[in-house]
This record gives structure tokens, C-alpha cells and sequence, in this order.
């Protein structure tokens, strides 16, 4: 027999899991890999091929037959390869930053992914944790949830075990605990009753089913789909009038109409940007940055914002207590008795400052004292009180931001703890000025007051902490990182301006940032926020870099503002006030080391809470988008060139410039040339700042460039027909082979938007594109050239095939400088 000492046993454990599967919310069962695998060819590029395929086989046309079916399944195979990969390493990493949970399991307390949290688990929890099950309470000690992802009430809620008036599924339940909610405070043991899609939040998920809103990569890529439709369908109409005009068999003009159509698509672009991000996250994960949503990568390499806290990114977070002082400035051991049992004895996340005051008075012992409650500390109060009883009575211990716990407080201790005096204005002022020069010599303080109250006074609430004796101040250091003035300039060199939005307070934060250089100006603090309206708030995040006593709402007001001013923001936090901020960023940033709230909202997660690590993942980021802006912007020209020739070409031949078979060929063996893309290195100075989708740019690159390759592709035309007398099977082949040379030789011009000569393509790459080049070139002497319609070529032909290329590849290399010197790079 079970029982909930114990736990469960690892036997009873994993059979229950094979029972009821992994504890996610939403199962999304497993379908046969010969199921997906056929469930690709569901995309509507896909399903015009297979029709012109199937229209080859019927009329006879076998090798237009095999050519296009070897193009469809190359296609959907690599995706698919390519994406379960991808897929498959996401996983792993995501599974190296997953939420874990500590479950009773044999006896013993272990530490488990919450994945694989079954019923009957007993699972302990404190402050900072997801809660990973619908379970009910066995213990609780000023246990605190926030359950506004169930109810959307912002305000705590207390658990506690026994029974409940409501039903155990009503988020109301006082005894009960639900999937997705967090623990604000406090402790409990609870006993896990459903998993997975069974709990409240899986039934929420599963009704809902939607997907995520679309990103910023997804947003690019979809707009680029629209651009290269609509260009495909005004091509292709164009070329079936033509045809029809010339009274050419409907049959043929039909089938070069779609081989048109594929020459225009650049179908390996999923396989391309999968194969990218893939290739990213996992040189990112070198980099101890852990990717857990693919294209958030594309969003870090253009973000040109950085809200940061300053504790443990600017600075060590190696906190020490360095002054304990009374009213007077004087060395206190009153002020750190009273701060060490307000630490000693808070059951919510200890703080790195609570761990700081007992490591601090370490030698002190807390004999004698008995608690009774704790108001919980609250981010919106910025305190927490504990109620003692000693051997003279109960006590309030109260702990907080300094203004606050000053501005409650009526009286102050003088030379003894019973010598209370009023604490007028003159005495305010004094204290006041010894919190900003502790400020300014870069300490944060805290403020410690006290408040006597009657033996029946059981519990303790938040209007308990007024009329409050004040005892002093604790005084706290925690030095600048050595390397984060190196990282802030490393960062602002590569066009990410760092905002810092921290609760502490302006004066120490000020001193931070100017032991690391950093240039913040005059500081606006959260009650200043206040008071400004949407429209004000946008205006001030543009010109501010330092927000400082700010609540969790108005972290996310800043972030929002950003964005409104179209900036893509990344917010780095690690607490489980940072939940809402993470979600609301463009790029959530947390850390290792984070609480479970934070961690689960952030979409990379930091092995190291370091902007230098930061700042390589950016770098990442953009050789990422870069690659697959290579891809775009050369598969749009060369191709946009191509078929704007061939359908010209329509115009005045007296038969077809290209055979269809022959144009899926040459966009097959285009297409393997440029698999190796996602291994190229970059530009450095694509590095230097950050990028965003931008259709007008892809659209205009294409325009300027694509005529060039139009221009050559007449001349060889006439090369062709006037020097050397072609037929048609000699121009079908040899403008094969000049077309496929220039749009797969291009690669090393469009790859840089330098010097070619000097900046060294992957050997992959080039040994791809030249390889490619030599098959076009030796096709029409192997077996399979009549089938596919190709002839030997005349010699002379070569010659001129060379200077053509050579004139086409400066001429490319010509008009991209004069782009990029027009519209300044992407």
C-alpha cells in the first residue's frame, strides 16, 4: 500500500505514466512517420506540381514525368528530414531547461521533470514554482498562488489544506491547486490528482487549440510567399496568352505555364530556413544560449532593445550586508537583529539581500522567538512583515524599500528599543540624507521597522504594517561585473541600446551604471510613471536608459511603449515578477538559474547571466537571418531573370526557349547547388546591427538585379542564333547551360555585399556550385541528354559561354554596389 509519507514508488510511478502519458497540457499524439512524411505533400506548391506531373505521365511525357516527381519528393524530403532534426534537437535542448519539480518518490525527495509528474504524487512547493499538476493541499504555510492564467484575478490567492465550500475543479477552491498557476509565497505539500490534458488548464488548452500568434520571422516569410504568388500568377497568365496568341498547342504552353511556375519558386525555403534555425540553435547552445522556440532566434538577431535588471547582469549578485545602521548613522546590532528574524523567519523566496542579512548575522540565534504569521512579500508593496512572539510580547517585524517602510513609520527608536520618539520632519530629512549618500556610494537599502501589538493578535494583514517605529537602515553592496561594461559596449557597438528597468533604487543604480560606463542620464522612477498616459510613456522610452523603483506593470508598460515605437525588444529577467514582462517582449530572455514562472515564459533561456553570452547569441541571431537572406535575395533575381526571359523569348521564337523538362532540370540541379547555404559564414559587418524583414528591399533587390541576368540571357540568345546558326535543340541546350551557370555562379557575388574576391565562401558551397556547373556543362554528352532533349554543343560556343559569365558576374557585382550604396544594405 501507498502511502503519502512515502510517496509513490518508482514502479507505481511509471506505471501510471504509461497509464495516463507525459503531464502536459495538451497531447498531441504521435502520428506514423510514412503519415507525416505524406502529410507534406498537402501545401498547395506541392499539389501544383503533382498535377503538371500527373498531366506529363497521361500525355506521354515520361521524362517531364520522372524530372518533376524527383523535384517534388527532393523537396519534401529534405524538408522533412531537416524538420524532424531540427525538431528533435530543439527538444533536447528545451529538455535541458525544462521545469523539474521535487516529488516524494520512494521515501525520498527527488528531483523529476514536471513531464513526468503522475496522480498520486506528493510534490512539495515554494515560492518561485510553477505549479505542475491539479492537486490538493496536505500542508501549507503562507502558501500564496497567482491564478490569473484560470481566473485572470491578479491578486495572490491563500491555499490551505482541509475542506472547501466550492467544488475541488473551481479555481475558487481553497484547498486545491491548479496546472499553470505560480507560487507567489510560502511553502505546501500537495497530493497531484490529474495531469495533463485532464486538468483545468488542459481542458482550457484543448477547447482553444489555437496557434501562437505569429512572429516576426513567420510575419517575413509569409509576406514573402504573397510577393513571389503574385508575381508567379501575372508570369504565368502572361505566357499562356502569348502562347494562346500564337495559336501554339494548348498542351505545351500549359506545361511550360507551370514549369515557369516552379522556376519562379524557390521550393527548398522551408528546407533552407529549417535547416538554418536548426543549425543556429545548436551553435547558439555552444554559446550557452538554449534556444526553446526556433524562430525567436531570427527575433534576437534583430532586436535593437534590451530591458535588463541591473542585479546579477550588471552586477556580481554576490550580495553582502556591509552597514547596519541606527537613525544616527551609528552601527546597529538592533537594526540586524531585527532584519536577521524578518529573514530567518519569511518562508517565501528567500532574496539574494534575506540570504545576504544570514549570512550576516550567521552568529545570531533565534531562541526565544516563536512565529506566528507573515504577510507575504508583495512586489506591488515592495515589504514583508513577519508576527513574532517573544518573551515581551508579539511583534511586527516589517522589511522593505526604504521610502516605504519610512513613510509608514510615526516613531523611531532612540538610545534603547522602548525609547520610542516621534519622528518629525527634521528628523526625516536627516535620514533621508544618509539613505541618498549610502545611495551614491552605490549601497541598497532597506529599511527595518518594527510595530508592538496585542497578545491576541493572531494574524497578521497588510493594514498591520501603519503607525510603524522605525529602527534604521541595512545597507547592501554587491559590485559591478568586471566584464559588463565590456559586454554593454560590445552590445551598443552592434546596435542593441541597453534600457535598464530595475525595482532598486535610482541613486545606486545611477552608481552601477557609472562604474561601467554606461550613459543613463537622469533616471524616472516608478512613481513618475505614474502619472504619464500611453502617449507620454512612448515619448519618454525613447530618450530614457534608466527606470528605477518600477513595479511589475510598469516593466510591462515600458516594454510595450517600445514596441509601439517599432522597436523589437528583449527583456531579460529571471523572477517571478518578470513572468509578464517575458511574455510580452518580443524576444523573452531568462536564465538558467531562474525561477520555474520565468524560465517557462522565456523563449531562450541563459546557461550564464551574462550579456557577454547575450550578446554572442545575437551575433548568432543574425548569421542566421543572414543565410537565409542569401537564399532569398539570390533565388528571387536569378530566377525573376530567368523566366522573365523565357517568357520574352515566347514573344519572338518560333518555338519554345526552354523545353519544360529542361526547365525543371535546371531548377533541380539549381537547387542542390545551394544546399550547403545554411554552413556559410556571414559578412562581419552584417553583424554590426540589427535586421528585420523587409518585403520593399527583397522586392527591389529582385528588380534591379533580375534584368541583368534577362540582359545575358538575350545575348546568348543571340550568340546562339546569329553567330552560330543554333537549331532549336542546340539553343534548348545551350541556353540550359548558360542559364544554369550564371544563376548558380551568382552565389558567390550576392553571398557578400563586399568584395567577392575577399570574402571566402563555405568550401561545401563552392564546391556545390561549381560542381553543378561542370554537370550542366557535361550532361549533353552522357546517355540521358536525348531524352532530356540536350546535343552536343559546337565548340566555339564555350568561349563565348566564358565571357558571358565573367561579363555577367561583374555586372551583377556592378549594379549590387550600386544598390547597396542607394539603399544602404539590408
Amino acid at each position: 500500500m501507498i502511502v503519502v509519507e512515502a510517496g509513490l514508488s518508482s514502479t507505481a510511478a511509471a506505471e501510471r505514466l504509461a497509464r495516463f502519458g507525459p503531464n502536459v497540457p495538451t497531447v498531441h499524439r504521435r502520428r506514423l512517420l510514412l503519415l507525416e512524411f505524406l502529410a507534406r505533400f498537402r501545401n498547395p506548391l506541392v499539389l501544383l506540381l503533382l498535377t503538371a506531373s500527373a498531366v506529363s505521365a497521361l500525355t506521354g511525357e515520361i521524362t517531364g514525368f520522372v524530372i518533376i516527381s524527383v523535384v517534388v519528393l527532393m523537396s519534401v524530403t529534405l524538408d522533412f528530414v531537416q524538420e524532424r532534426r531540427a525538431g528533435r534537437a530543439a527538444e533536447r535542448l528545451r529538455a535541458s531547461v525544462a521545469v523539474h519539480v521535487t516529488a516524494i518518490r520512494d521515501g525520498h525527495a527527488r528531483d523529476i521533470p514536471a513531464s513526468e509528474v503522475v496522480p498520486g504524487d506528493v510534490v512539495l512547493l515554494s515560492a518561485g514554482d510553477l505549479v505542475p499538476a491539479d492537486g490538493r493541499v496536505l500542508e501549507a504555510h503562507d502558501f500564496f498562488v497567482n491564478q490569473a492564467v484560470l481566473t485572470g484575478e491578479p491578486y495572490p490567492v491563500e491555499k490551505h489544506p482541509g475542506t472547501c465550500e466550492v467544488r475541488a475543479e473551481e479555481p475558487q477552491a481553497a484547498n486545491r491547486v491548479f496546472m499553470g498557476t505560480s507560487v507567489i509565497s510560502g511553502t505546501a505539500t500537495i497530493m497531484v490528482e490529474r495531469t495533463g490534458s485532464r486538468t483545468q488548464f488542459g481542458e482550457i488548452a484543448q477547447s482553444l487549440a489555437a496557434r501562437a500568434p505569429a512572429t516576426a520571422f513567420e510575419h517575413g516569410t509569409q509576406a514573402f510567399g504573397l510577393l513571389i504568388m503574385r508575381i508567379t500568377l501575372l508570369l504565368v497568365l502572361a505566357v499562356v496568352l502569348i502562347n494562346a496568341h500564337l495559336h501554339r498547342p494548348w498542351l505545351e504552353s500549359f506545361l511550360f505555364a507551370l514549369a515557369l511556375a516552379v522556376g519562379l519558386t524557390p521550393e527548398l525555403l522551408p528546407m533552407i530556413v529549417s535547416v538554418c534555425l536548426a543549425r543556429g540553435a545548436l551553435r547558439m547552445a555552444a554559446k550557452k544560449v538554449v534556444v526553446k522556440r526556433l524562430a525567436a532566434i531570427h527575433d534576437l538577431g534583430s532586436m535593437d532593445v534590451l530591458c535588463t535588471d541591473k542585479t546579477g547582469t550588471l552586477t556580481e549578485a554576490r550580495i553582502e550586508l556591509a552597514q547596519h545602521l541606527d537613525v544616527l548613522g551609528r552601527d546597529s546590532a538592533r537594526v540586524l537583529q531585527l532584519a536577521y528574524l524578518n529573514s530567518y523567519f519569511e518562508t517565501g523566496l528567500k532574496s539574494p539581500l534575506d540570504e545576504a542579512v544570514l549570512r550576516h548575522g550567521a552568529h545570531l540565534n533565534v531562541d526565544g522567538w516563536r512565529k506566528i504569521d507573515e504577510v507575504p512579500f508583495e512586489f506591488e508593496r515592495r515589504r514583508v512583515s513577519v508576527l513574532l512572539e517573544g518573551a515581551r510580547g508579539r511583534l511586527l517585524v516589517v522589511k522593505g524599500a526604504f521610502e516605504d517602510i519610512l513613510r509608514l513609520s510615526t516613531t523611531y527608536e532612540g538610545e534603547a528599543a522602548d525609547d520610542c520618539r516621534s519622528l518629525d520632519a527634521a528628523t526625516r530629512a536627516r535620514v533621508h540624507e544618509q539613505f541618498a549618500s549610502l545611495g551614491r556610494e552605490g549601497f541598497r537599502v532597506l529599511g527595518i521597522a518594527w510595530r508592538a501589538v496585542p497578545p491576541e493578535h493572531g494574524h497578521a494583514v497588510v493594514d498591520d504594517e501603519t503607525q510603524l517605529v522605525f529602527a534604521g537602515m541595512a545597507a547592501f553592496f554587491d559590485p559591478p561585473k568586471a566584464d559588463a561594461g565590456r559586454a554593454v559596449e560590445a552590445l551598443a557597438a552592434s546596435g542593441v541600446s541597453i534600457k535598464v528597468v530595475t525595482g532598486d533604487n535610482e541613486l545606486v543604480t545611477q552608481h552601477v551604471c557609472g562604474q561601467l560606463g554606461l550613459q543613463v542620464g537622469a533616471a524616472v522612477t516608478g512613481p513618475e510613471l505614474a502619472h504619464f498616459d500611453d502617449p507620454a510613456l512612448a515619448a519618454i522610452v525613447e530618450r530614457t536608459t534608466l527606470f528605477c523603483r518600477v513595479t511589475p506593470a510598469q516593466k510591462n508598460r515600458i516594454i510595450l511603449a517600445l514596441k509601439r515605437r517599432g522597436h523589437v525588444v528583449g527583456f531579460l529577467g529571471d523572477g517571478i515578477n518578470d513572468a509578464p514582462s517575458l511574455h510580452s517582449a518580443d524576444v523573452g530572455l531568462s536564465v538558467d538559474g531562474a525561477v520555474d514562472v520565468a524560465k517557462e515564459a522565456a523563449a531562450l533561456i541563459l546557461l550564464e547571466h551574462d550579456l557577454g553570452v547575450l550578446h554572442d547569441g545575437v551575433l548568432e541571431g543574425r548569421r542566421t537571418f543572414g543565410n537565409v537572406m542569401k537564399y532569398i535575395m539570390m533565388a528571387t533575381s536569378s530566377n525573376f531573370g530567368n523566366m522573365v526571359s523565357m517568357a520574352g523569348a515566347a514573344l519572338v521564337l518560333p518555338f519554345l526557349p526552354m523545353l519544360p523538362v529542361q526547365i525543371l532540370l535546371n531548377n533541380l540541379l539549381y537547387d542542390i547547388s545551394e544546399l550547403p547555404i545554411p554552413m556559410d559564414d556571414v559578412d562581419a559587418r552584417f553583424l554590426t546591427r540589427p535586421h528585420k524583414w523587409d518585403m520593399s528591399f527583397v522586392r527591389n533587390f529582385m528588380v534591379a538585379v533580375g534584368p541583368v541576368s534577362s540582359v545575358f540571357d538575350f545575348l546568348t540568345f543571340f550568340v546562339l542564333l546569329r553567330l552560330l546558326g543554333a537549331d532549336e535543340a542546340v539553343f534548348h541546350t545551350g541556353w540550359f547551360v548558360e542559364s544554369l551557370a550564371t544563376q548558380v555562379l551568382v552565389i558567390f557575388v550576392i553571398r557578400t555585399q563586399g568584395n567577392p574576391l575577399r570574402s571566402r565562401p563555405n568550401r561545401w558551397l563552392a564546391a556545390t556550385s561549381l560542381g553543378i556547373v561542370a554537370a550542366a556543362v557535361l550532361l549533353p554528352l552522357t546517355p540521358v541528354a536525348g531524352p532530356l532533349g540536350l546535343v552536343a554543343l559546337p565548340f566555339d560556343f564555350f568561349p563565348a559561354l566564358a565571357a558571358m559569365v565573367v561579363a555577367y558576374l561583374l555586372s551583377v557585382e556592378a549594379v549590387k554596389r550600386w544598390f547597396y550604396r542607394r539603399v544602404g544594405g539590408i
